[in-house]
C-alpha cells in the first residue's frame, strides 16, 4: 500500500518529523530523512494492526452510520 506522508525539518535540531495524512495521530521522527521514512513505515504498520479486544458475555456489536 502507498501512504502519503509529510516530512519537515526542525530548524533548531535538523531532525525530521513525519506524519501520515490519512492516519490521524500516526507520527514519527528521525535524525535523517531516510530514518524518518523508515520509522513512519513502522508506525503505519503498527497503526494498522488490529486490536485484540475481549468482549464480555452478552456484549452486542453494532455498526452506525454517521453523516
Amino acid at each position: 500500500m502507498k501512504w502519503r506522508v509529510v516530512l519537515e525539518t526542525d530548524p533548531e535540531t535538523g531532525d525530521w518529523a513525519v506524519w501520515c495524512l490519512e492516519l490521524p495521530g500516526c507520527v514519527s521522527a528521525g535524525e535523517t530523512e531516510e530514518e524518518a521514512l523508515e520509522n513512519i513505515r513502522e508506525a503505519i504498520t503498527l497503526y494498522l494492526e488490529p486490536d485484540q479486544i475481549e468482549l464480555k458475555t452478552g456484549a452486542v456489536v453494532r455498526e452506525v452510520l454517521v453523516g
